[in-house]
């Protein structure tokens, strides 16, 4: 087991540009400063080295750090896809370009374009490609997973590679919602404050990887196909989160006063 798990990490570096991996590797650092990281389940070892599409949930600003670091842990490293003003910000935008993450400009003309650039990089690509069915972090009081949009279906089903789940807990304690647009310093006060008393605090993420999703039976072609493959993305990654938080099923104990509370999820349990 151990040998298997070694030359994963291996192929996995191989394959993955160094200013990723030096990227990834402060990360980790981070992670394991801000709070404890519980990372359970795995990708099984038939989609490794193969197109994969991996689905999470959105609870906070700091949950792509923690996604991460278990992904590394298990000796995956993924791509996500990113919006265009995070890849044009200075001095990241040109280190996550060079990492090989995708783009994406939603309610541009461009995006059709760009939509059918990601079913081919799905196609080809050896790296897992992570992404957010949510499109945001939540706004759901109890903080479960929003409706989420279509995206993610659609491109697996387009693209025709199976979708691993991945179900996250604890992230959303590390640092504040803060604000939808920062706009000024004053905006980032919030997240400073919050992001600073996390290793005193010392959370415990929990991150889980589970089974890949059942697509079987859903026709791309038919009408209402992606809102199908969509709905059983959300509920795998809803039935992964409900063991991980089994201590707080209602509301966070953690109180973000920052952040939204406006709609309802219609996945929660």
């Amino acid at each position: 087991m151990f040998a298997l798990h070694h030359d994963e990490n291996h192929q996995a570096r191989r394959r993955t540009p160094a200013v990723w991996r030096t990227l990834s590797r402060i990360d980790s650092g981070l992670v394991s400063l801000a709070g404890r990281l519980r990372v359970t389940g795995r990708i099984p070892a038939a989609l490794r080295g193969r197109p994969l599409l991996l689905a999470a949930n959105h609870i906070g600003v700091f949950d792509p750090f923690v996604l991460i670091a278990a992904c590394r842990r298990i000796g995956c490293m993924p791509r996500f896809m990113l919006a265009g003003g995070i890849l044009d910000a200075p001095v990241i935008g040109p280190a996550l370009r060079a990492s090989g993450h995708l783009r994406v400009d939603r309610g541009k003309a461009s995006a059709v374009e760009q939509f059918a650039q990601a079913v081919e990089e799905m196609r080809t690509t050896t790296s897992p490609i992570l992404v957010y069915p949510e499109g945001r972090i939540s706004h759901d009081p109890g903080l479960w997973p929003e409706r989420g949009k279509t995206g993610a279906a659609r491109l697996a089903l387009a693209a025709n590679v199976p979708v691993v789940p991945i179900s996250q807990w604890g992230a959303h304690e590390a640092v504040y919602w803060g604000t939808e647009r920062v706009e000024g310093p004053a905006d980032l006060v919030p997240l400073a404050r919050s992001g600073l008393t996390a290793p005193l605090r010392r959370p415990t993420f929990r991150v889980h990887f589970g089974a890949p999703v059942d697509l079987s039976g859903i026709d791309a072609a038919q009408p209402g196909a992606a809102m199908h493959a969509h709905a059983r993305i959300m509920r795998a990654i809803t039935k992964g989160l409900i063991p991980l938080r089994a201590d707080e099923p209602d509301l966070p104990r953690f109180r973000d006063p920052t952040r939204p509370t406006d709609k309802l999820s219609p996945w929660r349990p």
